[in-house]
């Protein structure tokens, strides 16, 4: 038995160096079959065959190959190279220092939809390897996947929305990589896709970040129902989806209450909010009583009627504890609305009389 097992490593070993012989030493035509048998070898294969095609040099002839004028051999060495990058993280690092991004880069400007889309997917792949992020992150790959946004097919999209997502988490100062022109393909891509998928989870994240500048705010509430998909995010989402949409519209009513405020209330964006004080992760749950309790200062004519917002949340705690314990869950959740209503106002109260100086006391 151990025999045959051995036998078999032979032969697979002697394969693998016959492919990477014709690949390093073959003419074009040899290159770019020795391309597609080893896509095919390995597509199926476990980590350790991977790790033995990079250990008989195939990734520097396969980097290579990316800058051919021949379409074909880009293609197919796009292809073998994604496969070996698949579930290898050393494959990916390797594949990165033997200098693929630069051509990468350039087959993301090709009017080829195929082999752009196939670059995107390489990104992705290769962007999933934290010591590659700061590398692509400079490489200028960004704003040309903001561009398959809006112009790539649902998989070209679904792949540069990952990859920006990966970027912006091994990056120091995400809003470098991500630009406002991104805002408007974002929120259209959070509109059409389902909001507790993981697309709606790295979409509402990206979004997130864009919130932080005062450019990417005025993006999002000037796109064609850019709050309402957040708000929607907030009632519909996954619990990781709904973090990132009520960190967004937290940070916009914080940065300019009178404007936004009214923008978030016209959406409907309480009953969702309410809900998520109840069911959110432990952050979402103090981003939506913070949000709200900026709500609630809203205009006298833009507030819930007491018997309105009791009525919204008695059906969240129905739907949560039940009808039997609804009643009294509800009243905890106002009392504490109230209680925070209140230590708030308290707490502007003392500030204000902080604030003052003698100056500023009227004199009788």
């Amino acid at each position: 038995m151990e025999e045959e097992e051995e036998t078999r490593n032979q032969k697979k070993q002697t394969l693998i160096e016959e492919v990477a012989e014709k690949l390093i030493n073959g003419d074009l035509e040899a290159k770019i079959q020795a391309a597609r048998d080893i896509r095919k070898l390995v597509r199926k294969s476990s980590v350790k065959t991977r790790s033995k095609f990079a250990a008989a040099g195939v990734i520097q002839p396969l980097v290579s190959m990316l800058l051919s004028p021949n379409l074909h051999a880009r293609e197919a060495s796009l292809l073998a190279l994604l496969n070996l990058a698949v579930r290898n993280d050393r494959n990916k690092i390797r594949i990165v220092t033997s200098g693929a991004i630069p051509p990468l880069v350039e087959l993301l400007k090709f009017q080829n939809s195929s082999l752009r889309e196939l670059a995107t997917a390489a990104i992705l792949t290769l962007s999933a390897a934290a010591p590659n992020k700061p590398m692509i992150a400079a490489s200028g790959a960004a704003p040309l996947l903001v561009q398959i946004l809006t112009s790539g097919s649902v998989q070209g999209r679904v792949d540069a929305v990952t990859a920006l997502h990966n970027l912006s988490t091994g990056s120091e100062n995400p809003n470098l990589i991500l630009n406002v022109t991104a805002v408007s393909p974002l929120i259209n891509l959070l509109k059409e896709c389902k909001k507790y998928s993981k697309l709606a989870e790295k979409t509402a994240a990206l979004l997130g970040i864009l919130s932080k500048t005062e450019e990417g705010r005025l993006a999002i509430s000037s796109s064609e129902g850019g709050i309402l998909t957040l708000v929607e995010t907030v009632e519909d989402g996954s619990l990781v989806s709904t973090e990132h949409a009520v960190g967004a519209l937290l940070i916009l009513c914080q940065s300019c209450r009178n404007k936004y405020r009214e923008l978030i209330l016209k959406e409907g964006a309480i009953p969702g909010l309410l809900r998520l004080t109840v069911e959110g992760t432990t952050e979402a749950q103090e981003k939506a009583r913070t949000l709200l309790d900026l709500l609630r200062d809203s205009p006298p004519e833009n507030r819930l009627t007491s018997s309105v917002l009791e009525r919204i949340v008695y059906d969240i705690a129905k739907r949560v504890d039940g009808a039997d314990k609804a009643a009294e869950t509800a009243k905890r959740l106002l009392q504490d609305m109230v209680h925070r209503s209140m230590e708030l106002s308290m707490s502007r109260i003392q500030l204000k009389a902080a604030s003052s100086t003698p100056a500023d006391i009227p004199s009788k």
